[in-house]
């Protein structure tokens, strides 16, 4: 999709400083489960210093709104991740940025400690691809990437993806309103595991909802478009292992588009991609650091 751009297009990367800073933290450790403090700065002052976000979390702890666990570190430095406590949960349950989703409250720190590895590589993703849009003059900010969101796709069983982004590209006088879901693996599961995991989107591009009740069926196509004027583009981003591994399940991604007759189909109506969270991180999601897993050569994801 795309529209006339204005003249001079407004980046809208940076949450606005009128809005106090301790309201922005609240809601961005509801919309991103974890982040540490480094992370809330880049997200939320990318220009501030790391001083301004430890007094606005401190602030809060203390009041009781948002609490903490300390990650190992091999180098003894102290890293703290930080999640909303049941009040910060509740006080943000009306916020109008988190509209339709609700609050997610984690309630020990023991909890945090499990979900934490895999929250903050996701919000490392995110990073990647907010950094670069600020750069490059685009729309992406902390409330354009949603995590966990769910679909279901037949039989009771549903698909939740790691993240659902929201991304317009400003190109000379037209914007580009991009969607992708995107999968973030730590090398935690089989590559098997993973590259099933291509079953389910395919699902998703077929399922149709049934009717309640007695009605007549009527041809409402597919389920998602109830949420998407085009089908979004499934991105894979791999961390965790070495870098042979990590092409090794980038290979095993591919193979089950080439092998799978729903994976097939998927991809010629989506566009697939993955890539290595330390290339997005060091040159940019907008670089050619992407494997089309369909085949080609490697290309940014806008142009997979």
């Amino acid at each position: 999709m795309s529209s006339p751009a204005p003249d001079t297009p407004t980046p809208t990367w940076t949450p606005s400083p009128a809005e106090p800073l301790a309201h922005q933290v609240l809601a961005a450790l509801a919309q991103h489960r974890i982040a540490t403090t480094s992370q809330l700065r880049r997200m939320l002052r990318p220009d501030g210093t790391r001083q301004l976000m430890s007094r606005a979390l401190n602030r809060l702890r203390s009041d009781g709104f948002v609490d903490c666990t300390v990650l190992p570190d091999a180098n003894r430095t102290r890293t703290h991740a930080w999640y909303l406590t049941q009040e910060g949960s509740r006080l943000t349950r009306d916020l109008p940025v988190l509209r339709g989703r609700p609050p997610y409250p984690i309630a020990s720190t023991t909890a945090a400690s499990l979900k934490t590895p895999h929250t903050l590589a996701v919000v490392r993703t995110h990073l990647a691809f907010a950094e670069d849009a600020r750069r490059l003059g685009h729309e992406h900010g902390p409330w354009d990437w949603t995590p966990e969101v769910s679909h279901s796709i037949g039989e009771g069983e549903r698909l939740v993806t790691d993240a659902l982004m929201y991304y317009t590209a400003v190109e000379s006088e037209h914007r580009r309103k991009l969607r992708a879901f995107v999968e973030v693996d730590r090398s935690t599961m089989s590559s098997e595991r993973l590259a099933a995991k291509l079953i389910e989107y395919a699902r998703l591009l077929q399922y149709e909802a049934q009717p309640v009740g007695r009605r007549r069926r009527t041809a409402a196509g597919p389920a998602w478009l109830r949420w998407y004027p085009v089908f979004p583009r499934v991105l894979f981003v791999l961390t965790g292992a070495s870098r042979a591994r990590l092409e090794n399940r980038m290979s095993d991604l591919q193979a089950m588009v080439a092998h799978h007759p729903l994976v097939a189909a998927l991809a010629r109506e989506a566009r697939l991609g993955a890539a290595v969270l330390a290339d997005l991180e060091q040159h940019g999601p907008a670089q050619a650091v992407w494997i089309p897993l369909a085949g080609g050569e490697p290309r940014p994801w806008t142009d997979l």
